[in-house]
């Protein structure tokens, strides 16, 4: 074995020792993150002070409500021969449950999407925002919204706290509807 060779293969066995022994040490060790829940429990358990302005309470739709509501809302169309796209979204507009109804048009997803994204954003059924962009036409230039009929907020003591949103009916007017029959869905 010549001088290169010897030098390599040694520093390749002193890598491979040294990475073993740093994987040992790391699998051995107390998280650090251990700490932190107890630090936040006991921030959160204090009833008086300057730290409850830290944190707040919000009410969110479970996965079981929104897809309830998304079914009730499919059902709707479907018993009126609608083929449909409904979206559910939580109050930052992060999906929580779509349907996609048979035969619904590829556009429908997103435009789904972005009704229940609208409605929630602004806590009004999406038709009565298209009124709004009469005096404010640039509304429509938001990312991520969608000013037609079919988007209605949910609602939890008048607060947004989800939107449902239709999508693929002839007319937002229908959309709207069984949005609509989705909400009407979680009061039962």
């Amino acid at each position: 074995m010549n001088t290169r060779t010897r030098v390599l293969t040694g520093t390749a066995l002193a890598v491979a020792l040294g990475a073993g022994a740093f994987g040992a040490v790391s699998a051995s060790a107390t998280p650090a993150d251990d700490a932190a829940p107890v630090a936040a429990a006991a921030v959160a358990g204090k009833k008086d002070g300057p730290s409850d302005k830290n944190f707040t309470t919000t009410t969110h739709l479970t996965v079981d409500a929104a897809t309830r509501a998304a079914q009730a809302a499919l059902q709707a169309a479907q018993a009126e021969n609608q083929k449909v796209t409904v979206a559910v979204v939580d109050r930052n507009g992060n999906t929580i449950v779509t349907l996609r109804g048979d035969g619904a048009g590829p556009q429908s997803y997103d435009s789904a999407q972005r009704k229940a994204f609208t409605a929630v954003s602004w806590n009004a059924p999406t038709s009565v925002l298209v009124g709004r962009l009469a005096q404010t036409p640039n509304l429509k230039d938001i990312p991520g919204t969608l000013f037609l009929g079919g988007g209605t907020p949910v609602q939890a003591n008048g607060a947004p706290v989800a939107g449902i949103g239709v999508a693929g009916a002839p007319s937002g007017d229908l959309d709207e509807k069984f949005a609509k029959a989705g909400v009407d869905a979680l009061g039962k």
